[in-house]
């Protein structure tokens, strides 16, 4: 049990830069107590006490600000971040070393006893502030999701989903037309510019610009093979491309 502990302490000593100490980890992280708490909850629900267990988890709630179901199963080395206002199904599983900040939901989406209806979170995900990850799926290890997401769908390992709904920023699309890499990245507290509705659409405009650009100069190029224009050219028809679409998305970056 006391190692288990020194375990969650040293684990929160090292993603916590505000921790001084493991006196003040001990006495004053929620997020810490709401584990303990949990893991007399859980161990009262196995043996089917099942009254004793939602008590106990019902005092956690009432001291901590987070709600975790007795029959929800947590690993070693799980550190829940401020932690106000965090829920945990019964049937969640979270793997070891994740990390899950403030106001996160890990739910379900179907009423039926007995089923699988919370997630599974895999090895070392995090899961940034407001997130709700719902319904019976796997989130795969090393995993991240941006603050505020709603994931519906399982995650591959290493993936990072933001938006509503969630969407992994990682494929190829994405990668090539977000230049700043380490900007498009996840970031646990805030929601990545790739998220802003305004940048979406003024992607698409530009996307869309550069495509009828194109397709106009092809035109354009077709018809003076063919000899089709018979001196009706214009001078300024533009028989190549100008459009610097990679360029305006870099700006909207900025």
């Amino acid at each position: 049990m006391f190692a288990r502990l020194n375990h969650d302490i040293d684990c929160i000593l090292s993603r916590d830069p505000a921790a001084k100490s493991r006196w003040e980890v001990l006495t004053c992280y929620p997020g810490l107590h709401a584990l303990v708490l949990h893991r007399l909850a859980h161990w009262a629900w196995r043996r089917q006490w099942f009254w004793v267990g939602r008590f106990v988890s019902n005092i956690s709630r009432f001291l901590t600000g987070i709600e975790i179901h007795p029959g929800a199963q947590i690993a070693a080395g799980v550190f829940i971040d401020h932690g106000m206002g965090v829920v945990i199904g019964e049937t969640a599983v979270v793997g070891e070393g994740c990390t899950i900040y403030q106001g996160v939901t890990l739910g379900g989406t179907s009423l039926h006893k007995g089923a699988k209806r919370h997630p599974t979170l895999g090895k070392n995900v995090v899961v940034g502030a407001g997130a709700q990850v719902l319904g019976g799926y796997d989130v795969g290890d090393n995993a991240k999701i941006g603050s505020n997401a709603v994931v519906t769908k399982p995650l591959p390992a290493g993936a990072t989903a933001v938006g509503n709904p969630a969407r992994i920023i990682e494929q190829a699309a994405d990668a090539q037309r977000e230049a700043a890499a380490s900007r498009m990245g996840f970031s646990a507290y805030g929601v990545t510019q790739s998220d802003d509705p305004l940048s979406l659409a003024i992607r698409g405009l530009i996307d869309h610009a550069a495509s009828q650009e194109h397709q106009i100069a092809l035109l354009w190029q077709a018809l003076e093979k063919a000899n089709a224009t018979d001196g009706m050219l214009p001078p300024d028809a533009a028989k190549t491309e100008h459009f610097e679409a990679e360029k305006l998305n870099k700006l909207i970056d900025e």
